[in-house]
């Protein structure tokens, strides 16, 4: 039945579809449940282990258990898919991952964060936003892609069981799905205690289901089309250049899953806000500074592109498919927001006192 609706409407389209019904559910789900890893990293960082640490773990957690069982029952393949397949960087995992952390803190908020936020009429959020697309442009294919690809070189692995954590501990996807269920129950428990209510934790999960719908969709896509398509799942940096270059630079739009993503999680987001009555302009203050918004966007879009990803492509759909690299990105993601935040509070703490 898929091959017929490939053939009657070609591959573009249905991966557009797919994406659109990806992006819808996550950004439902993600504006909801106020999935960040910004606000868990800054907690963290704060000395507290509470409700936003707990709703992160709920998604990601989820995104690899249900990844790792549909492979594991042959729903789906990603062996293909460039986290695991192409050649990887560590050094761009790990410096990029750095980056994109400092910057989700002066920034408020990860790439994926920004698009929810910025459905729900936060300018600042859109401003920020738009600035991370540019800058990952620049990185990917203008004038900052020299310096993106001699950092990316100075420590790469080859594509394959080099980039697999799963090979490298000789597991197999059944065996990941079960300790990922396991670590899920524990993160649902984790988060009852913290006074998380259900509803929040079923948004939660269903971001990390979204993640794992992603991978399904794509991949089923490219086993049964005739041409080449790309596996993937989601991810926002990468989309949202091409979203916006595609806007700006051309007079038809290429149609693509990225394509459809973006515009799924706004509409997805935007529809959540209004219903709920939590759409409203916020805009810049003085205790919004924009210079600090902006460097952090410019360490986010050049940070992205060297790690492989925003804090949802690398750490949540790259993790929920255990590429090596991706897991190296998010944990120096973790490592450059919370060493950012306790810096900031370090130096609030000292402006108090003067």
């Amino acid at each position: 039945m898929l091959e017929d609706v490939l053939i009657a409407r070609g591959e573009p389209l249905v991966l557009a579809v797919a994406g659109g019904l990806t992006g819808l559910v996550f950004g439902w789900a993600a504006q909801r449940s106020r999935f960040c890893l910004r606000a868990a990293t800054a907690e963290v960082a704060g000395g507290q282990l509470g409700p936003k640490l707990a709703i992160w773990l709920v998604a990601f957690f989820a995104a690899l258990m249900l990844t790792q069982a549909g492979i594991a029952l042959g729903l789906f393949d990603v062996s293909s898919t460039r986290q695991l397949a192409a050649e990887g960087s560590v050094s761009g995992a790990l410096i990029g991952g750095l980056m994109f952390g400092v910057g989700m803190i002066l920034a408020r908020g990860c790439a994926s964060r920004l698009l929810v936020l910025s459905a729900t009429g936060n300018l600042r959020a859109l401003i920020t936003g738009l600035v991370v697309t540019l800058v990952a442009q620049a990185a990917y294919t203008g004038a900052l892609a020299p310096a993106r690809e001699a950092i990316s070189a100075l420590w790469t692995v080859p594509g394959g069981a080099g980039r697999s954590m799963l090979d490298t501990l000789g597991l197999g996807s059944g065996m990941a799905a079960g300790l990922s269920a396991l670590a899920l129950v524990a993160a649902l428990l984790f988060g009852l205690r913290r006074g998380l209510g259900k509803g929040v934790m079923l948004g939660a999960g269903v971001v990390g289901l979204a993640v794992a719908m992603g991978w399904a969709l794509t991949a089923l896509i490219a086993a049964n089309s005739f041409e080449m398509v790309p596996v993937a799942s989601v991810t926002f940096t990468g989309p949202a250049t091409d979203t916006l270059m595609a806007l700006v630079a051309e007079r038809s739009v290429a149609l693509s899953f990225g394509i459809g993503l973006v515009p799924g999680v706004f509409v997805g987001a935007g529809s959540a806000a209004m219903i709920f009555g939590e759409w409203k302009l916020e805009r810049f203050g003085a205790d919004t500074p924009m210079e600090r918004y902006l460097i952090g966007a410019v360490l986010m879009g050049f940070g992205a592109m060297l790690a492989g990803g925003c804090a949802v492509g690398a750490g949540v759909s790259g993790g929920a498919v255990f590429s090596t690299t991706a897991l190296l990105a998010v944990f120096a993601m973790w490592v450059g927001a919370m060493s950012t935040a306790r810096v900031m509070a370090w130096r609030a703490g000292l402006a108090q006192t003067v």
